[in-house]
């Protein structure tokens, strides 16, 4: 596969207007989800709940590809259609979750390291074979005044850049996720100063392992204040500092930086990347979104479960993809949110 090929496929997953979505929780997470709600969690039930994200109508607008689970990727709508190729069918993108969840880091029980490389490759091929065409793997950095230890922060890029070349080889791109967690009380500027050096370090990792720039995306954090941080930032504070950290460590040879909502509220998550968007200055990479639960939330309560209730959580999940959209292009407004009550 030649690195052209991984080049476009980037491109594509970055075009104006559109962002990503993931629904990539394993089974214990998307159960825990649907339990809060009574909603059984079998195999047919998450299928049914994911599809109708696929079979929105008008969606292949604003979405460009879709990060599915092993689970997910292996199963097939009514008509015995793959769900991989049922959203090839619409030219959006199918990707895959390659990563095995994290582990405490070895001396550091506080901190983690990302499993998940042995068997990769094998992996890769099958999942290629079954449409995935780009690969997410998630590296998890804890904040304190103290963390993240340099061991951390070089075990899990080293972790990033060797999956990121292992997808290349494959002809997938590689989506790159250095997730500064919000757990924790650290302020703005400790979350800037963590997040620079963790991308530096990740940048260095994937010079060394010879990975293609512009055949990858990188899936970054905002810059935020911990959880429980008695600073609050404001909006301004919040897209000067990712702004300015992301100019200082991210190649201008990098296509497309889709951001993680990392547990904000869809308001937030949408707010802030349309004023991200709209921020003057140099942003020589495409500014869009790889978002879970910001863009699932509204639709999944709609569902509750009953197929009855698709065509409501479909308008729920549009919505909500159409104001990102409007957020990519820096054109969001609340005013948008009023549509919902309306449509």
């Amino acid at each position: 596969m030649t690195t052209t090929h991984v080049e476009k496929t980037a491109q594509a997953l970055v075009a104006d207007g559109k962002g990503i979505l993931a629904v990539d929780e394993t089974v214990a997470t998307l159960t825990r989800c649907f339990d809060a709600l009574r909603i059984e969690s079998t195999a047919e039930s998450r299928r049914a709940y994911r599809e109708l994200f696929f079979t929105t109508p008008g969606i292949s607008a604003l979405i460009s590809g879709v990060v599915l689970h092993d689970e997910t990727i292996r199963q097939r709508n009514a008509r015995g259609i793959p769900l991989a190729d049922l959203l090839a069918q619409q030219g959006i993108i199918p990707g895959i979750k390659v990563d095995h969840g994290v582990a405490p880091l070895v001396r550091s029980p506080r901190e983690y390291v990302t499993e998940g490389l042995d068997g990769l490759s094998r992996r890769l091929e099958q999942y290629r074979e079954l449409g995935a065409r780009f690969a997410k793997w998630r590296g998890v950095i804890t904040v304190t005044d103290v963390l993240p230890t340099a061991m951390c922060t070089r075990a899990n890029a080293e972790a990033m850049a060797r999956c990121a070349g292992i997808c290349q080889a494959h002809g997938l791109v590689p989506i790159v996720q250095p997730e500064v967690l919000m757990e924790g009380s650290h302020t703005i500027d400790r979350c800037e100063a963590v997040t620079g050096e963790v991308l530096h370090a990740v940048f260095d990792a994937l010079h060394d392992h010879r990975v293609c720039l512009e055949g990858m995306l990188l899936h970054p954090n905002m810059v935020l204040p911990g959880l429980a941080s008695v600073r609050p930032a404001s909006l301004n504070e919040i897209v000067s500092a990712t702004v300015r950290c992301l100019r200082r460590h991210v190649p201008p040879a990098v296509p497309g930086i889709v951001f993680l909502s990392g547990g904000q509220n869809r308001l937030a998550a949408t707010t802030q990347l349309s004023a991200i968007n709209q921020q003057p200055g140099p942003k020589p990479w495409k500014l869009s979104f790889c978002y879970a639960r910001a863009l699932q939330d509204e639709a999944l309560r709609a569902w509750q479960g009953c197929n009855e209730h698709d065509a409501e959580a479909q308008r729920a999940f549009h919505h909500r993809a159409k104001c990102l959209s409007a957020a990519v292009l820096g054109g969001y407004t609340p005013a948008l949110e009023r549509e919902a009550a309306v449509a």
